[in-house]
Order: C-alpha cells, then structure tokens, then sequence
C-alpha cells in the first residue's frame, strides 16, 4: 500500500497516536507523517504509506494553511492556553480593526521566528519542550519563515469584563512557522501580552477537508472493504509542484542503471524534478552542477 492518506486528526490526540493507530488499523509498519500537530490542534494531517514516506519532506516544504484565534491581555509558557499565565494586561479599550490588521500586516513576507520553549526543536541534541519541563532555560535558535498571508476573518470581540480582546484569523505559511509564536508576535506589535486560544490546520501538503478522513472512518472502511480505495491519494500528488518528465524507454532503462541525465531533459534547468514512465511516477530527480547533470534525488520504484 503506497500513496497519501489525508487524516482529519481530532484535537487531544498527537500526531504520534495517529501513525500509531494507523499501523494497526492498516496492519503495517513503514508509515509516517508530514508535519507535527500539537495535540490541542486539529486538523489535516498528511500521513504517508509505503513507498509514499519518501515524500514527506516534498509535502513539508508545500506549505499549510491555518484558521485560528488570537487572545490578546495574557500570556502564558506555552503560547496557548494549554500553559500557565505569565502576563497579564488588562485592555482599557479594544483596538481597531485597523491596528490590528496593520500589525498582521507587518508580520507577513519574510520574518524571523524564535520557537516557543515548549516545541520539538532541538538544541544541544535536546528538545526544548525537555528544558522546558525540567525547569531550564536555554538560548533558542532564530528561524526563517514565510508568512503568505495573515489576515483577520472576524470582527473582534472585547470581554470589558476580562478585558481582553479575541478574534478570528487565517494564515498561509511555509515549513517551520510557527502560529503560537506569530500570535505572541502580533501581541508585542500591539503592546500587550497574547495567545493563540485556537487553531485548526485546513490544508497541508497540497490537501485540505475536502481530501482528509477521520481515525474511525478508516478503520471502519478497512473493517468493511479492506482497502482504502479513492482515500489514498497517489504518490504523483505529493510532487505535483515540480516539472514532470515523461521518460522513453532508452532514458528509462539509463535511470534504472543509475546514469545521469543531461541538463537537455529538462530546460531551463530545475533544482528538481519528477520523472515519470507510461504515466507513472518513478523518481524525483535533482540538479547536480558538480556533475553538469540531473541525478537521482528520491527513487520511488525500478520496477
């Protein structure tokens, strides 16, 4: 079984009970996914079978889409209510709508992210979650990322008994972004603490609602059909961002043997590229300037 299975993950579960359930349900081992969900989080989760797993990195890097809400008047360790309050700000007044987008405005394009204490980054071969439990602080690593859109989708709403301020967001971002941290962010650009009080991820990978299922739905379509059918997306919708080559049968049989190919299979030359025979996808190759060739990057079969 090789493909991409789209998985609608439930809030209160980790992305680690996910692939865990499914290699019950599906009876197999080689299963992963791309991209962590915090267990409060719900979402699209992208979970790739089989030969698929060579894909995940492709299905990283596609990006993903999130609706959410903002808290603005506290703060708390773990940038989302899951945490303990750390700060506090009563708002005397609401802010505008037209403060608020300007700063959500001046949180998109290219920006620099330092990763919440309590995530899975690494630094000294430890995760920051570990420091962070144990008490210890440590210096964090600074992060590129892309926001590609961040915009408000409510009218906020001002609590004049808690005086704090909420509203509704979406946000189009690259690999590593992340949203606890863009809402802390949007906080300090108003001048008051603030959290992500809610998150959803609505597209990763290329896939969205309309592609994911739940936990039990696939086991109840394995208890009934014993297959997955049209719920397993195909190995070429992982890489449909990268050109594709429709490989003859002399160019096949040289990619089977492991040769190079040169930079006329593909002009203007691509960083990578996806080779596909009678319609199949069979590798993704890549761009090698010390070898003034294209090379093999992920092979998915020889067959």
């Amino acid at each position: 079984m090789d493909g991409i299975l789209p998985i609608y993950k439930e809030a209160g579960m980790t992305s680690h009970d996910v692939v865990s359930k499914l290699r019950r349900i599906l009876n197999m081992k080689k299963i992963g996914h791309a991209g962590t969900l915090d267990p409060s989080v719900d979402g699209v989760l992208p979970i790739a079978l089989g030969k698929a797993t060579k894909t995940i990195e492709f299905l990283q890097e596609a990006g993903k889409t999130y609706t959410g809400s903002v808290t603005l008047g506290f703060a708390t360790t773990t940038e989302d209510l899951d945490g303990e309050v750390i700060a506090t700000k009563a708002l005397e007044q609401p802010f505008s709508i037209d403060e608020i987008q300007t700063a959500m405005a001046s949180l998109t394009g290219e920006i620099v992210q330092i990763p919440p204490m309590y995530s899975a980054v690494k630094v000294n071969g430890r995760r920051l979650y570990d420091y962070a439990r144990a008490g210890e602080t440590v210096e964090r690593p600074h992060r590129q990322a892309t926001i590609y859109e961040f915009k408000l989708t409510s009218d906020p709403i001002f609590d004049e008994q808690k005086q704090q301020q909420s509203f509704t967001f979406i946000a189009k971002v690259s690999k590593g972004t992340y949203i606890r941290t863009l809402a802390v962010d949007l906080g300090k650009k108003l001048g008051v603490p603030s959290v992500m009080s809610q998150l959803t991820r609505t597209s990763a990978g290329g896939y969205d609602f309309d592609h994911a299922h739940s936990i039990s739905d696939v086991a109840e379509r394995m208890a009934q059909d014993g297959k997955l059918g049209d719920w397993l997306m195909p190995i070429a919708t992982a890489v449909e961002q990268f050109p594709h080559v429709e490989l003859s049968d002399l160019q096949w049989d040289q990619v089977k043997h492991g040769i190079g190919q040169p930079a006329s299979l593909c002009e203007p030359l691509q960083d990578k590229i996806v080779l596909t025979y009678h319609g199949e996808v069979k590798s993704v190759f890549h761009w090698r300037s010390d070898k003034n060739q294209y090379r093999a990057y992920r092979t998915f079969s020889i067959e």
